[in-house]
């Protein structure tokens, strides 16, 4: 399995918050961010790391290009007007099997993200298998709907009546490609409509709940991520 990472956004909110370096160098826990959800993939037998990045933040582009993560890792540097876009543009890399996706700004725990891949494996007849959460940081979240089997019904872009939303950790069957070409004439943008474009279309999506999932988006959500992971923090071999 291979790890698609999006972080081709601008950190804007973080950025209008004086933040001077982008937000996958923000450190938690002494790791940036990116950097941790690199090493969590690898301890977790992802084989390959694809990456997507805007053309913005060179300190971005230097650290990955210039640090050994013990992993192969593909760099591919390009503006892009959503996460949606960013996912197709790492599609070619994507097709040949299925793969784990994730932005670098969701902050969660290690052995829930272990356990989040052993279950979406045991579902390979299902099309994907999403992140979901109760904990609610995010200004914008994405609400899920779940039957008693965590399938998903719908999503929604409003909280009344919804307790779970998505975490940013997603694991798909390439199959999802197949919509890519309808998704782009009906100009459908960003991730989360693509989503529902998966389940209109009759995909089969299963939902696997977190604990919590921190987005970071704001410097008040840095130190409730550091408190979150020293909380639970797990000795390394």
């Amino acid at each position: 399995m291979n790890l698609a990472i999006i972080g081709a956004g601008e950190s804007s909110r973080l950025r209008a918050e004086g933040l001077k370096i982008p937000k996958h160098l923000i450190k938690v826990n002494g790791e940036h961010l990116i950097e941790r959800t690199i090493r969590i993939a690898r301890e977790n037998e992802i084989q390959k790391v694809y990456c997507i990045i805007n053309s913005h933040e060179q300190e971005l582009q230097d650290y990955l290009l210039t640090n050994n993560f013990s992993i192969p890792l593909k760099l591919i540097v390009q503006d892009t007007q959503s996460s949606m876009h960013s996912l197709f543009v790492l599609s070619p890399y994507l097709m040949n099997e299925s793969f784990c996706l994730a932005t670098t700004d969701s902050v969660f725990l290690e052995s829930e993200f272990s356990d989040f891949i052993d279950y979406s494996l045991l579902h390979k007849n299902f099309d994907g298998t999403l992140a979901v959460t109760k904990f609610i940081n995010d200004e914008k979240p994405l609400c899920v709907d779940l039957n008693e089997e965590n399938i998903i019904l719908k999503f929604s872009d409003s909280k009344e009546g919804y307790s779970w939303v998505t975490g940013g950790i997603y694991y798909f069957s390439p199959k999802i490609f197949n919509e890519m070409s309808i998704a782009l004439e009906t100009k459908v943008t960003r991730l989360r409509n693509f989503l529902r474009l998966l389940v209109q279309n009759n995909y089969n999506l299963k939902a696997f709940p977190f604990s919590k999932i921190i987005d970071v988006d704001h410097i008040q959500d840095i130190q409730q991520a550091q408190e979150f992971i020293s909380k639970f923090k797990r000795k390394r071999i």
